[in-house]
């Protein structure tokens, strides 16, 4: 099941990044640009996790925090600038779940988000499914565990390798250029990157023992990037 998150957020070169990179994983996501409009879309609608920023006009951060936490417990997680000891105690005590700095790591913040996540579904009292696909040529992938199998063996995948994959295979009919995936998975933009790309999709390669020539799973579109061509059982 799609879970579906509130960002309220008033940088909207942040708010893109994060949006963009949440949708990119499968989540629903509503952005609100101030703190008024957090609180009436939480209202309207219906969130598994709320990220909240702290300095937002009509509402602060704070005060949308705690009125969240009135109706409701779901998940907040506090993403903020203000790194001072004082505003982490008071936005935990008013209900958040944790609290992430700004500048953050695009690959924490998922941690994060998937963690509490995983927490809310136990506390009510949700089945977690397996959540994984398998595929043609004996190729199956645990996507919450990050776990492969390949004829019943375990694939040693690296993060990176295990997010390329993911990239590549949550969107299958889409063809990645080196650029896209360089900035999807390691969230950067630079040309020097573009190499990463090559040496990561090469080794992931020879684990899924997908040969260039005849592949299973991995196929390069000559002069544009890769496309992911497993088949789905």
């Amino acid at each position: 099941m799609q879970s579906r998150l509130l960002l309220v957020e008033d940088d909207p070169e942040i708010a893109r990044v994060v949006r963009d990179m949440l949708r990119l994983e499968g989540y629903e996501v509503t952005w609100a640009t101030t703190g008024l409009e957090g609180w009436e879309d939480f209202q309207r609608g219906s969130y598994d996790l709320v990220l909240v920023d702290l300095m937002l006009q009509e509402m602060d951060g704070f005060t949308l925090c705690q009125n969240i936490r009135w109706k409701s417990d779901v998940p907040i997680i506090i993403i903020s600038a203000r790194k001072e000891d004082e505003d982490k105690v008071e936005g935990l005590q008013l209900g958040a779940d944790d609290y992430l700095a700004k500048p953050f790591s695009l690959v924490e913040l998922k941690a994060r988000i998937e963690s509490q996540l995983r927490r809310w579904r136990r506390y009510k009292g949700v089945p977690v499914s397996e959540n994984k696909t398998n595929y043609t040529h004996e190729l199956t992938v645990f996507w919450d565990q990050r776990k492969v199998l390949l004829s019943q063996k375990t694939v040693s995948l690296t993060a990176m390798e295990f997010d390329v994959l993911k990239v590549l295979a949550q969107n299958p009919a889409r063809v990645f250029s080196k650029s896209e995936l360089y900035e999807h998975v390691w969230h950067q933009v630079d040309e020097e990157g573009l190499h990463t790309v090559t040496v990561h999709i090469r080794s992931l390669r020879g684990k899924l023992e997908d040969p260039v020539k005849n592949p299973k799973f991995i196929q390069t579109v000559w002069g544009k990037g890769y496309l992911f061509i497993g088949e789905p059982l």
